[in-house]
């Protein structure tokens, strides 16, 4: 192994630049280094690299009311001022514009919506295309001995002809 090799020291000092080679050296912190072998580091050229996380390519829709999210979170410990439980959100897909409301139950999902449906569909002029939301019970419904039982937020979907969009519930991503 060769002791004046600058590639080894510059491995052995945590892969520095060759300028802080050449500055230990002038310094006397070093003896003096072979720069001939001094070459491109391909741990260093790794190590600069950065990885692209996100691959695919998220639609975002073409308007806003085309899409709308929601969600309910709860309960809160401790409840809110007012006894609130439990909040749900919409989020519109186009502007990403999110409208929160505190509940008592879930059970109130459907009235929050109904009064959301009606102010954003007045201000902008026009309908709610899509909401999307996960399976969970006061969105979807429930399952019984005779198959999917309907809840009162999908069926009022139906009835406005909302298209019904679902995730698997606790899946937020």
């Amino acid at each position: 192994m060769n002791l004046s090799s600058s590639m080894l020291w510059h491995k052995r000092l945590g892969h520095i630049s060759r300028q802080r080679l050449e500055i230990l050296v002038k310094d006397g912190v070093l003896s003096n280094l072979d720069f001939s072998d001094f070459e491109t580091c391909v741990v260093c050229l790794k190590g600069k690299m950065t990885v692209n996380t996100r691959t695919e390519k998220i639609d975002r829709c073409g308007s806003t009311l085309d899409l709308i999210h929601t969600d309910i979170c709860g309960p809160l410990t401790p409840t809110a001022l007012g006894g609130y439980k439990y909040f749900i959100t919409f989020i519109d897909d186009f502007s990403r514009y999110g409208y929160v409301e505190l509940i008592h139950e879930k059970s109130d999902s459907l009235n929050v919506f109904k009064a959301f449906k009606a102010k954003v569909e007045l201000q902008l002029g026009k309908p709610i295309k899509v909401v999307k939301s996960d399976k969970s019970g006061e969105y979807y419904g429930r399952y019984d001995e005779t198959g999917r039982n309907l809840g009162p937020f999908a069926k009022f979907l139906l009835e406005c002809g909302i298209d019904a969009r679902y995730s698997m519930p606790d899946t937020p991503q």
